[in-house]
């Protein structure tokens, strides 16, 4: 069995790829910038401290991280590195490469981790781009809202996960009481495991459509293309997801697929998992952003249950340099809704239905009793999902959807 380094987890909290390591018999090292984090949590601590060893990188620099995991490195060898947290994919990459172990390529790492470079990179490749500007500072921001003109997307060139993003749709949103563009930066930002955000922002022109994500494995610059999930948003300003549906790929679309590659040939991404956003727009797909790590938001798990295979073991398989070869596509697809506060509180509990459909195979709180609440904003303000299988994405998304509406939401009393 193998041995191998994990950076971070997903969230924070995401274990699963602990627990696949742990299925199929291999031993793991955990690497954090936080592992007080961690400890802080009972239902994660106890996968990370089954790792070998526990590391902490906080504060080192890359040259001081590399030369660390040189050495323990030497002392106990790692068979591959894993990474599923964007704040760490450079540093993963840094580390991999220089231990002689399949990973992104550091170049490309840096590339993905900067939104506004890679709009700049595929435009220069001759990839059709949204109009899009660079702001370092209010005057920054407040020139490329003029410039490109409504409506636009302004987003952190670092963020991820749907988080800290304004649209601008028309002339009211631009009243400083709730757009202050002359206020908006520095941000203050802090992305947890102590990193912070960079205050570079991506304003970009803003793409109507349906929003559709393509998941992939790429291995020696090869990809596989392993499904689409068209991704369900609440309504404006939210940009959190409330749902959405899995279809295993099938080769429904070779167009689609032929694009979603040749943007990760742009970038020169060549192993490891991508997660490819785009708008369906009325003149085709546009891409949103590249991801350069598996799907977060525990999408993993609805890939897996629509493919009836462990995506996370697959993932350690291809960081291991084995070659994943797919079943044909089942007809199977899956579908996820999440359930949200509709007014802000203290988080008490959450009463599930009495009953259980058969479509129905996850359901999990990712909320804990004290947390405050609210409604969705971003994706951090989600309480709990679920997820249904089912032979249509019809069938798949009613169950689900049923399911999250007899759930009820339990608040502290003011005096609790």
């Amino acid at each position: 069995m193998a041995h191998l380094l994990v950076i971070e987890l997903p969230g924070g909290n995401d274990f699963d790829l602990l627990e696949a390591a742990c299925a199929q018999g291999h031993s793991y090292s955990f690497a954090s910038g936080r592992l007080a984090h961690y400890r802080q949590q009972p239902q994660v601590w106890p996968w990370v401290a089954r790792a070998n060893q526990c590391i902490d990188i906080n504060g080192l620099g890359a040259d001081a991280l590399q030369n660390r995991m040189r050495t323990l490195h030497a002392q106990a060898p790692w068979d591959a590195v894993l990474c599923l947290i964007d704040i760490r994919i450079i540093d993963a990459a840094l580390i991999a490469q220089a231990l002689g172990l399949p990973f992104l390529n550091p170049k490309s790492a840096v590339l993905l981790r900067d939104k506004y470079a890679v709009r700049a990179h595929l435009q220069a490749q001759g990839i059709a781009q949204p109009p899009f500007a660079l702001a370092c500072n209010n005057e920054d921001l407040q020139a490329a809202v003029h410039t490109l003109g409504l409506p636009v997307l302004i987003k952190p060139v670092d963020g991820f996960g749907s988080q800290n993003i304004v649209l601008l749709r028309d002339p009211g949103d631009l009243d400083p009481l709730l757009t202050p563009l002359d206020t908006m930066l520095p941000s203050g930002v802090q992305y947890g495991l102590g990193v912070a955000a960079n205050d570079r922002l991506l304003v970009e022109r803003w793409m109507p459509g349906t929003v559709v994500a393509c998941d992939t494995f790429s291995r020696n610059g090869q990809h596989l293309l392993l499904g689409t999930n068209e991704k369900m948003y609440f309504d404006p300003p939210s940009f959190a997801i409330r749902g959405g549906c899995f279809t295993p790929w099938r080769g429904q679309d070779p167009a689609l697929q032929a694009y979603v590659f040749a943007l990760l040939d742009a970038v020169g991404f060549d192993w490891g998992a991508a997660h490819v956003e785009l708008m369906m727009t009325d003149t085709g797909p546009q891409l949103i952003e590249i991801n350069p790590r598996l799907v977060g938001a525990k999408i993993a798990r609805l890939m897996s249950l629509a493919w009836a295979l462990p995506i996370h073991a697959l993932l350690i398989d291809l960081h291991l340099g084995r070659p994943i070869d797919l079943p044909p596509a089942p007809h199977n697809f899956a579908a996820t809704q999440w359930v949200n506060a509709a007014h802000s509180g203290v988080f008490s509990g959450l009463r599930e239905p009495a009953f259980l459909p058969a479509e129905i195979r996850c359901f999990e709180t990712v909320k804990a009793t004290g947390d405050t609440i609210g409604p969705p904003m971003d994706n951090a303000d989600r309480i709990a999902y679920v997820m249904a299988c089912a032979p249509s994405p019809e069938q798949a998304q009613k169950a689900a959807l049923d399911y999250v509406q007899a759930c009820e939401v339990i608040y502290q009393s003011p005096g609790g």
